[in-house]
């Protein structure tokens, strides 16, 4: 053997030793030299080339199904905003709009399949919205409304979850813990379709206030039925230890959502002004739910006492043009995660209904129907007679007087379901018990009530009589002549022109404020100032085209003459309408 030859066999034999090359058409490993054999070499350059065009045919379906999704939901954002301007020039609820309009895009051919995950969905739609919502709800609201909200968010649901639970092991044959859980999806009405819709009429403004400090309490008793149900499925029994974490998960709620708040007041001076801080206060409201749930507390609860306790600090505290940009990017984002949430339940349901067979689709529908009554007639029964033991023992009432029949009928009435029933219901397990009849019955009941529901609220209202004054102008009235005559004093007798702008400024507003006093020299104030800035604008846009003012000052003048100008108009005329 030549030196040459002797060399290349000793390299073979050292690459085999060291290194595997490929795969066989048998599957097993083999040493390199065996790669000089032309089957070999024909068969690996054919499975090469056949992983080639895999890998580029998965790649190209992925950046398929990527591009789709993106299509979906620009396609679906476009017809929710069509439908909003609908809902806004008709007497249609947007939420019961866009649920029946989920539900016929479904089904419509080519239609994508939009899948959540069930546990993102539970924080991604209700953290926001309970926390958006418990800002605006004073503790002292609570304070003084605890008793009809311990009948609403703490009875009524368990009335509601207890004949839910019994229906279901009559007459759906569910395990008892299973039948619960389903209660617990169920009980809770809705606050943002609550708010929605009783938003299209006026009524009494104590109404509105108990059904939104009951949209945000009745989620965390319904939760923790719902928990409570998913840890005996899991456990297989009730036990001590069970019993022990449901029974921590409300106290411990509230107080690691009051220690986040103390913690959440120190950093917030050193973020205010800043975009940053807005990305902030929605990454602090998911990590308090996410650790609330990590450690087997109440995240509702946690969340309601974590904004409920910045709020109560945040107004003396929150530079103006802070306050300004947090509320419209959270009043943008929490209109959203309804408009998205409310659109895709009909894609999920879709999926469930898909895969059931004709007949336990018939029974699903039969038991759904039932369920749908049952929680109609047992708030409505509950609401009227803790109407009657009110008027009867006023201690049940505390300080308020007693309301009529009229206003309990409409209390009975708004149990609209929504976000916060969906999320849970896809929420469960995927092994839990007949998932997909608990999955579909939600479904069911978030549909009725708000169609059925919704679309009758504001006829009834207007039919009882109670679309009226709401008693807003008159409180605002007496807010404004009291911080008038606070500003007055201030002010005393300090000379020069500027006291004296800022007096008959304040004492125009006052007197126009008053009982019985006369607005003409308000609104003759008002409608100068309003062409003042008017002018002002033209004035400005001549100095921009003319390049007298560059494109940077003309932004900060612009923003001077819009806030000039906000402060002139109306509540009316400030107001955004969510459709």
């Amino acid at each position: 053997m030549t030196p040459a030859r002797a060399g290349v066999a000793r390299f073979r034999s050292w690459f085999d030793k060291y290194r595997t090359a490929t795969i066989s058409r048998s599957g097993r490993y083999v040493p390199f030299s065996a790669l000089w054999k032309p089957a070999t070499i024909r068969w690996r350059g054919r499975a090469r080339s056949a992983m080639l065009r895999r890998r580029a045919a998965g790649a190209g379906a992925a950046g398929e199904r990527a591009v789709t999704f993106f299509e979906s939901l620009l396609a679906l954002l476009g017809v929710a905003v069509l439908l909003l301007q609908l809902a806004r020039r008709t007497s249609i609820p947007y939420p019961a709009l866009l649920a029946a309009a989920g539900v016929a895009l479904a089904w419509l051919p080519g239609a994508p399949t939009i899948a959540l995950d069930p546990h993102t969905a539970l924080a991604l739609f209700i953290a926001p919205i309970l926390i958006d919502a418990a800002f605006d709800f004073p503790v002292g609201t609570v304070m003084r409304l605890w008793r009809p909200l311990t009948a609403l968010a703490l009875v009524a649901v368990l009335l509601s979850a207890g004949a839910v639970t019994w229906l279901g092991v009559a007459l759906a044959g569910l395990p008892v813990y299973a039948a619960l859980a389903l209660g617990a999806i169920v009980a809770p009405p809705d606050a943002a379709a609550a708010t929605a819709i009783s938003g299209s009429v006026r009524m009494p403004r104590r109404t509105v206030a108990v059904l939104k400090g009951e949209s945000l309490l009745n989620d965390a008793s319904a939760l923790l039925l719902y928990t409570a149900a998913i840890l005996v499925e899991s456990h297989g029994g009730v036990d001590g230890g069970l019993a022990l974490r449901v029974g921590v998960a409300v106290p411990g709620g509230v107080l690691l959502g009051y220690l986040l708040a103390l913690a959440m007041r120190r950093i917030q001076p050193l973020i205010w002004g800043t975009l940053s801080g807005n990305i902030f206060q929605f990454v602090s409201g998911f990590a308090a739910w996410l650790v609330a749930e990590r450690l087997g507390l109440s995240a509702v609860l946690c969340l309601v006492t974590f904004a409920m306790t910045i709020a109560r600090s945040a107004g003396l505290v929150t530079p103006p043009r802070a306050r300004l940009h947090d509320f419209a990017v959270w009043e943008t984002a929490v209109f959203l995660l309804n408009v998205l949430a409310f659109l895709l339940m009909g894609f999920q349901a879709r999926t469930i209904v898909g895969g059931m067979a004709p007949e336990r689709l018939r029974e699903a529908a039969v038991f759904a129907a039932a369920v749908v009554a049952c929680l109609i007639v047992v708030r409505m029964a509950w609401v009227l007679i803790y109407n009657r033991l009110a008027f009867h023992f006023p201690k049940l009432r505390g300080d308020y007087p007693a309301t009529g029949l009229a206003q309990s009928v409409v209390v009975g009435w708004c149990g609209m379901r929504g976000i916060v029933t969906l999320a849970t219901a896809f929420a469960l397990p995927g092994h839990f018990p007949q998932r997909d009849l608990i999955v579909l019955t939600a479904f069911a009941v978030v549909l009725a009530t708000l169609v059925v529901q919704g679309m009758t609220l504001a006829p009834l209202v207007r039919w009882l009589g109670l679309d009226g004054d709401d008693g807003l102008g008159e409180e605002l009235a007496r807010a404004r002549v009291a911080m008038a005559e606070a500003a007055l004093a201030r002010i005393g007798d300090a000379p020069g022109a500027a006291a004296d702008h800022w007096r008959y400024g304040l004492a125009t507003k006052r007197d126009a404020m008053r009982a019985g006093g006369d607005a003409r020299a308000g609104e003759e104030k008002r409608q100068l100032g309003l062409a003042a800035v008017a002018c002002q604008r033209e004035r400005l846009e001549e100095l921009r085209e003319a390049q007298d003012v560059g494109a940077d000052s003309f932004l900060v003048l612009q923003e001077e003459l819009d806030f000039t100008e906000m402060s002139l108009r109306t509540e009316e005329e400030r107001r955004i309408e969510e459709a």
